[in-house]
């Protein structure tokens, strides 16, 4: 067994994940949804309010109570419930006492039982970290786990398998604050969010859901390559993990190592992008400075609709990274996002490399029309079985 293999029987057919975060769209309709190639639909969000479990709104529930009820017609399907996102509170503060810790678990086996759910995602971003402008103290790396340990004790007496998951970050600093070989004891899968890599405040442009791993090596003959120097420079300052470019690869690579079964590890797909104004056309935008942000983020059907190809705008693909990007020399955007190639090409490897699945943020995002992300993640899953 290696370091961070779960001792817990695994719940679930060893299959290959299509996981889906789904923040339920204004023309709510679960029936059209394309829950038949999804393995797991993850309802998001509930919050930490009062110490518990609670969603914010009341229509909330009545939303997930229709998409479970989704299940009549898909029996397959795992509906799960997320709690926290990005700025969402109120963890540090319940996760610091014992009886905080009871008071939130015993809360969410109330959801799980009204609702009927088949698990939770703890969401929590991040332990330990204020940089979404929540509260955070040093004790959370430790109170993480045995939150951790208490909701999976409390789950598994449950009368039906419950499914444990948690969305871990895209790079490294992120697991030093974190007792992940203990963590992954209590959870089914990590959710890698292979996604906001950069964000789009950088101020060169980049990927920021790249797949292929990027060596510092790669950008020397680019601008950017001096940005990252810098905050490499800083990093080690501080004592922190080398700053460097970040991927799918990379982080799965790092997280190889420190134990974690790969079956325990989803990878993430972005159904958005990000675009940077500004932009120079030397490399048809790839890696230059810019003005600012231009988006800071656009669904993957408004893209495909508006810019992918159209008014201007060229799609490219960066063999190094495995990923596209759009340029438009006359307006001096540029994108970077996910589309099918890339989200296919991230199926495949997870598949090669035998990790847990892949997951995306989030449904709602993806086209209607044919040949979806979600098409080209579950056409890939159906190649590996042919």
């Amino acid at each position: 067994m290696s370091k961070c293999q779960s001792s817990i029987a695994h719940s679930e057919e060893e299959t290959f994940k299509i996981m889906a975060y789904y923040v339920p769209e204004k023309d709510y309709q679960p029936e059209n949804l394309p829950l038949d190639q999804l393995t797991h639909i993850i309802f998001s969000f509930s919050n930490v309010i009062d110490g518990e479990m609670k969603f914010r709104h009341k229509r909330a529930g009545k939303k997930l109570k229709l998409l479970v009820a989704q299940k009549q017609n898909h029996p397959h399907l795992k509906v799960m419930l997320a709690c926290g996102g990005w700025g969402a509170g109120g963890f540090s503060d319940m996760a610091i006492t014992a009886e905080g810790r009871t008071k939130f678990v015993q809360s969410t086996i109330r959801m799980i039982e009204e609702y009927q759910l088949d698990g939770i995602d703890m969401d929590w971003e991040y332990p330990a970290l204020d940089w979404a402008g929540i509260d955070a103290r040093e004790e959370d790396t430790q109170t993480f786990t045995l939150l951790m340990k208490e909701l999976r004790k409390e789950m598994d007496k449950l009368d039906r398998p419950m499914i444990l998951t948690f969305a871990s970050a895209g790079w490294e600093y992120y697991y030093e604050k974190i007792e992940l070989d203990e963590v992954m004891k209590y959870a089914d899968y990590m959710n890698v969010m292979t996604y906001d890599q950069v964000t789009a405040t950088l101020p060169y442009t980049a990927h920021h859901t790249a797949l292929g791993w990027i060596k510092s090596k790669d950008l020397m003959d680019y601008p950017i390559a001096e940005y990252y120097e810098k905050r490499d420079s800083i990093a080690q300052a501080r004592g922190r993990p080398a700053f460097k470019p970040r991927s799918v690869k990379s982080i799965v690579a790092y997280c190889l190592e420190q134990g974690v079964d790969p079956s325990q590890i989803v990878i993430g797909g972005a159904f958005y992008g990000r675009a940077w104004k500004g932009v120079p056309p030397d490399k048809n935008g790839l890696y230059q400075p810019n003005q600012g942000t231009h988006i800071g983020w656009a669904a993957y059907h408004i893209i495909r609709d508006e810019y992918e190809n159209k008014n201007g705008y060229t799609r490219y693909w960066d063999e190094v990274a495995e990923a596209p990007y759009l340029y438009n020399p006359t307006d001096s955007i540029f994108f970077s996002y996910d589309d099918t190639a890339s989200v296919k090409l991230k199926t495949q490897y997870a598949i090669e490399e035998d990790l847990g699945g892949i997951m995306f943020w989030e449904l709602g995002n993806d086209t209607k029309e044919e040949n979806s992300l979600v098409d080209a993640i579950y056409e890939a899953t159906q190649n590996k079985q042919m």
